[in-house]
């Protein structure tokens, strides 16, 4: 029978104001013994370490959805639609897109992030063609298509990983967000998306992405049902990713953002008889964000979830940790779907944003993707 690692608060503090990184057993330890204000401490301690300690960041974007049409069938999804004849199938046009994009110019976003399903109708020339007529039509950062959908795009056209991502890149594309991880532990994965990409995979695919320079963030889904090691098990595949990439001075990821499993009717899981015992409670989403601050001491960003659990619970998240409040996110179709508050008003206004960060006690400050500012609202 498995035994708890030893736990001992100081000595584990003393290891993270020294800036020692702290091993696996010690993580599970923390992760289960600490209480939830000396948490947040340690995780506020280190954050001031990356970040300006009274400054947070929010982003202007659009996340632009382009089909529905997925062949995965994830249990947590109720956005995908299982092929193209389904009546609400949809793929969006040019004019559709380009129409999106200029409405998010006109607020003054910096950044489209265009994510879909795994569509099997769509050819490796819908994506480059589509990647190069924005960035031939549009001023503005382009981050597209998450692991599991690049691995889609080598699927269907036989080419490997690093010539589909030379292609986009070459194409205008300038990052990869980190859709598609949910929970890097291949048990939780061949039970909730089996027809997914493996969590090896998942990180294969990112670290060919940082070898070429692309933009990338990390992410990650709690309340699925697994065990606190299982958790450090995606933990720990992303820190050691980040390791690799920057011990070759590559950036690796500028960002980790976690948030808990959105299931309900309209998603398998949340139809099923286990749909009372998933989730995460906000106490357990603070957790966890505190817990990835201390544990990923090698990410210097770390983002608060507004989409799913509320700008609420997201401010406190500023305090436990996180120095990024996300984005406008002026279009969600995904978690909002599943049941996130989101569904109640898909965005936030950059005005909103910032009252946010200031009722969370912190300077507002506009970013791009690259997380450079550009704009301090001090008063």
């Amino acid at each position: 029978m498995a035994t708890s690692p030893k736990f001992d608060l100081q000595e584990i503090a003393s290891k993270i104001r020294v800036g020692q990184r702290l091993s696996r057993d010690e993580g599970i330890a923390l992760y289960q013994s600490a209480d939830l204000p000396s948490l947040g401490q340690l995780a506020s301690y280190n954050r001031s370490k990356f970040n300006p300690a009274g400054r947070s960041t929010y982003l202007i974007d659009r996340n632009i959805n382009y089909t529905n049409v997925c062949n995965t069938d994830c249990q947590f999804c109720g956005f995908y639609r299982p092929d193209s004849k389904h009546p609400e199938a949809y793929v969006l046009s040019k004019q559709q897109i380009g129409q999106k994009i200029e409405e998010a110019l006109k607020l003054g976003a910096t950044r489209i992030l265009l994510q879909g399903g795994h569509n099997d109708e769509l050819p490796f020339e819908f994506y480059t063609d589509l990647i190069g007529w924005i960035h031939q039509n549009y001023p503005i950062e382009l981050n597209a298509f998450s692991p599991s959908e690049i691995a889609q795009i080598s699927k269907v056209s036989g080419r490997d990983i690093r010539s589909v991502l030379l292609a986009l890149q070459q194409a205008g594309m300038r990052g990869l967000p980190g859709g598609g991880a949910e929970m890097l532990d291949d048990d939780i994965r061949q039970r909730v998306s089996p027809k997914k990409i493996s969590a090896d995979q998942w990180i294969s695919i990112m670290e060919i992405a940082h070898s070429l320079g692309l933009t990338t963030t990390a992410s990650m889904v709690i309340g699925f049902g697994e065990s606190i090691e299982q958790r450090l098990n995606h933990f720990d595949r992303i820190r050691d990713l980040q390791t690799r990439s920057q011990s070759k001075g590559y950036e690796g990821f500028n960002a980790f953002i976690s948030w808990p499993l959105q299931s309900n009717e309209n998603t398998s899981l949340g139809r099923s008889k286990r749909a009372q015992t998933l989730g995460a409670s906000a106490s357990e989403y603070l957790r966890n964000l505190a817990f990835s601050r201390i544990y990923l001491d090698n990410i210097a960003h770390i983002q608060s979830s507004w989409p799913t659990c509320g700008p609420e619970v997201a401010g406190v998240g500023l305090q436990f940790g996180a120095d990024d409040f996300g984005s406008t996110m002026m279009e969600e179709n995904v978690v909002s779907q599943a049941g996130a508050p989101s569904q109640l008003g898909c965005s936030l206004t950059p005005e909103d944003l910032q009252y946010h960060i200031r009722r969370a006690g912190f300077i507002p400050a506009q970013r791009d993707s690259s997380f450079n500012i550009v704009r301090t609202f001090e008063n």
